[in-house]
């Protein structure tokens, strides 16, 4: 075994990846800066030692056999400007995810701009519930396992399930990191423009896609959004075997009779037009019906029966910050918890919640912190994605100082044409000593009873969660 220091290792993935990698037996240390739960938290039960902070004296007193670098770490980091003058070995960590975990496994991609986390969740709970002892690598923490990546349980003869993320690789790999993983069945849920730090267009965005469908092999399998023209468009010249899921006519594996339960969702599953059986799944929204059609159709192809699936998805846990409950409070006061950032993505949660709670009224809490709507390229698209909102709050820009007051979201101008739509909206941070707890005060003098608190972020919020229940449960 070898000893593996990770630059970066606070992202959800490396994390996941040092912790599995552990378990193997590999030596792991690493660093990053700004640590926070849930990762920090993660790292620390499993006994990975990390530094706070990027020293050359890190590496120099670890000395390990390879350097894994996070793709969020550029030259000029000191550890890797050190390891690059010592002649280091480097190694991306979608390349160490496919020597060392994925090997001659049945390697099971999950893609697509928006849906993967849960996909992913659902398709490694669903073969762990049918004995097949997947691997896995999510990029989060889902709950019917704890952890966001392990082993395959059958050595090279198993499965190995891959959160396929389109983003680049490393500082010396521009590649979208699912090129890394070598899919024997891939699913494209769907693809819109994102990471424009990245990307400049839609077009370079399906070309990367187009490159994954063309490593499929033709003994692999292709499941594709048959609702989305965009991914039907990348997969037209795929060499595998193709099928089709969708809430229209026309799909090979479609959901009809959706109806919205208390602790979920409930569809008769339709396979090429005949009924199949129906399912419940502890899910909300359209998009989630979707995630599930795409990993009921992973499962079948992977020897599992409808029955087992049926069995197995009932006891699904969605992973942490994906419509997570964080806790109902004084006044029946919901608070929720997803990971949205993208407008589609803030549209369809909000679509979701609406429908659990036709009846209650929804106050969200958006920060944009993710490389694209930092930028005002979806200006446009923000205004129009809160309709089910009825009170919106803005959070402070992440790092504006990246793309200058024009290129930047102008969160001013979001407020304005959201509450040009009848919405209350409050901008926060115009003292950013008082950030967040200006907008705790907001929340605290405008909540009423049964509302609904919903944040968005990838990030931390600047720890708006803990500041916003900790105000609660005082009051309550």
């Amino acid at each position: 075994m070898s000893s593996l220091y990770f630059i970066g290792i606070g992202g959800t993935a490396m994390a996941s990846v040092a912790v599995a990698l552990s378990h193997l037996g590999h030596a792991i240390t690493g660093s990053d800066t700004g640590l926070y739960p849930p990762m920090s938290t993660y790292l620390d039960e499993h006994h990975i030692r990390y530094f706070s902070g990027f020293s050359a004296d890190n590496l120099q007193s670890v000395k390990p056999d390879m350097v894994v670098v996070g793709n969020a770490v550029s030259r000029g980091n000191e550890e890797l400007e050190y390891a690059l003058n010592e002649k280091m070995e480097l190694v991306a960590m979608p390349d160490l995810v496919r020597r060392e975990l994925i090997g001659k496994n049945t390697s099971i991609v999950v893609a697509g701009t928006h849906g993967k986390t849960t996909t992913t969740s659902i398709v490694a709970w669903l073969l762990e519930s049918g004995g097949l002892r997947p691997g896995f690598l999510v990029g989060g923490i889902p709950e019917n396992f704890g952890i966001g990546c392990r082993p395959s349980g059958r050595s090279d003869e198993g499965f190995f399930v891959s959160e396929g993320d389109e983003y680049d690789t490393a500082f010396f790999d521009k590649r979208s990191k699912f090129m890394l993983y070598r899919p024997d069945i891939a699913i494209i849920n769907n693809i819109e423009f994102d990471h424009a730090d990245i990307f400049s267009s839609l077009e370079e965005i399906k070309r990367s896609f187009r490159l994954l469908v063309n490593l499929i092999p033709s003994n692999g399998a292709l499941i594709v959004n048959g609702d989305d023209p965009v991914a039907m468009e990348v997969s037209s010249k795929a060499l595998c075997r193709v099928e089709t899921f969708g809430l229209t006519d026309g799909c090979d594996w479609t959901a009809q009779n959706i109806r919205v339960e208390e602790n979920g969702s409930s569809f008769d599953l339709y396979y090429k037009g005949g009924f199949e059986r129906r399912f419940n799944a502890p899910l909300f929204g359209s998009y989630n019906i979707l995630n599930t059609l795409a990993s009921i159709a992973v499962a079948t192809l992977s020897g599992m029966t409808l029955d087992m699936t049926a069995e197995g998805l009932r006891e699904f846990l969605r992973p942490k910050r994906r419509m997570e409950t964080v806790g109902t409070y004084e006044g029946n006061i919901t608070v929720i918890e997803d990971f949205a950032h993208h407008p589609t993505a803030i549209r369809v949660t909000l679509e979701a919640i609406k429908e659990r709670w036709p009846e209650r009224r929804i106050i969200t809490c958006f920060e944009a912190r993710s490389n694209t709507t930092t930028r005002n390229i979806f200006q446009k698209e923000l205004a129009e994605c809160f309709g089910p909102a009825d009170i919106v709050v803005l959070g402070k820009v992440h790092r504006p100082e990246r793309y200058g007051p024009e290129g930047s979201l102008d969160t001013a101008r979001l407020k304005k044409e959201l509450e040009e739509q009848g919405k209350t909206v409050f901008l926060g941070g115009s003292d950013p000593k008082n950030y967040p707890a200006d907008i705790v005060g907001f929340l605290e003098s405008c909540r009423k009873k049964d509302d609904v608190v919903l944040m968005l972020t990838n990030g931390s919020f600047a720890g708006l969660k803990t500041a916003l229940t900790e105000s609660f449960q005082k009051k309550r």
